[in-house]
């Protein structure tokens, strides 16, 4: 304020809106940073908070459903690949699964509507890998600073990991109304579509207005 001749007393406001910015662009970097650390955390089966979080998710996505054993063919039931879902957070650690839980906890109806429509016969897709898979684009989104329209105009202060989340569930909804409406013709197409629906984020998150928030 020194620097530029700004006087306090004729612009009350500057101050106020200063602070703001730098506790907005601070923040990016240190939920950045969270977020890093999460994922670089990877799944082990030896930590009880990491299993009962995994036993969580079932239970929120199959709640009439019981799971005869830990390591299951059940598991394919909602995404997994193998008896043992652990071998699939390899990439995202256990933000991957932070994320499914959470979305799954907090949109629990749209989970379950998203989950019946990924066992789509034709259209149908692996709900679990799916949305690892958006972890890392919504992680990659935030490591290229791509997130910060959006940020900035959605809080009004410091990010949080709670905002990382929220942004997750957007792209989980988004990406499953795309699919269905890109009627691709096998899963075998998935990078391509999955790489034409990021491309679409990004383009979304370039207007200065943007707010990507999940609208059920």
């Amino acid at each position: 304020m020194k620097e530029k001749n700004i006087c306090s007393e004729k612009d009350t406001s500057f101050q106020i809106c200063m602070r703001t910015c730098l506790l907005q662009i601070t923040g990016y970097k240190q939920l950045y940073h969270d977020v890093e650390n999460v994922r670089k955390k990877p799944y082990d089966s030896a930590n009880a908070q990491h299993e009962k979080m995994l036993l969580k998710l079932w239970s929120l996505l199959m709640p009439t459903k019981k799971l005869t054993a830990r390591i299951s063919k059940q598991w394919a039931d909602i995404g997994f690949q193998g008896d043992d879902p652990k071998t699939d957070f390899r990439g995202m650690g256990i933000l991957g699964l932070i994320n499914l839980v959470y979305f799954s906890e907090n949109y629990t109806s749209e989970a379950h509507q998203i989950l019946s429509r990924s066992n789509h016969p034709k259209l149908g897709y692996s709900y679990a890998i799916v949305g690892i898979n958006l972890t890392e684009m919504a992680y990659s989104l935030l490591k290229s600073e791509a997130l910060k329209l959006h940020l900035y105009n959605f809080v009004p202060g410091v990010p949080t990991m709670e905002h990382f989340h929220q942004f997750y569930c957007y792209l989980v909804y988004e990406f499953d109304k795309f699919w269905l409406e890109e009627e691709p013709e096998s899963i075998m197409y998935f990078n391509l579509y999955r790489e034409k629906f990021h491309e679409r984020i990004k383009g979304l998150l370039m207007d200065c207005n943007a707010v990507l928030t999940l609208k059920t």
